[in-house]
């Protein structure tokens, strides 16, 4: 034993164990939750992302559509139907490259597997946990064969 643990008896020092595995386990759960926490954030900008790229493409598409359209047709002398789906084209493009941009926001904070397998693999090593024998540990004296006496054993170095 060393020598921090000489005079503390095994009760004391299961219930020692046993108390570091619970903060292990608390400590393990909150750190999930902030991992959690950091990820839905990170989502949220992806979508607030999105969305700004539907409502910028909603919003502005007729007005800018028309003036465009009719400056295509004014300094270009391009035929005004032709001029219109132009326009459109220019306002799609810029509608999937603002939805490219929120995807990928949305792609490069997905839930993290690493915290799943980390809690998995805590709880596997903790339910394959036995205690190692001490070698430097004395034996304990047999029981009395009347029953009596003291119920601690008294271990002299």
């Amino acid at each position: 034993m060393s020598a921090a643990d000489e005079g503390r008896s095994i009760g004391r020092l299961v219930s020692d164990a046993t108390g570091e595995l619970s903060g292990l386990m608390r400590d393990e759960m909150e750190l999930a939750k902030a991992r959690l926490k950091h990820d839905v954030q990170q989502a949220g900008a992806g979508g607030g992302a999105l969305a700004a790229g539907g409502v910028v493409a909603i919003f502005s598409l007729p007005p800018f559509a028309m003036a465009l359209g009719y400056w295509l047709h004014a300094w270009w002398n391009v035929p005004l139907a032709i001029a219109f789906l132009i326009t459109a084209g220019v306002f799609l493009l810029v509608a999937g490259i603002l939805a490219l941009v929120g995807r990928a926001l949305l792609r490069r904070n997905s839930p993290k597997q690493d915290l799943t397998a980390s809690i998995k693999e805590s709880a596997a090593v903790l339910s394959h946990a036995k205690p190692h024998p001490r070698g430097d540990a004395p034996a304990l004296p047999p029981a009395s064969a009347n029953g009596g006496g003291s119920h601690r054993a008294v271990v002299e170095r």
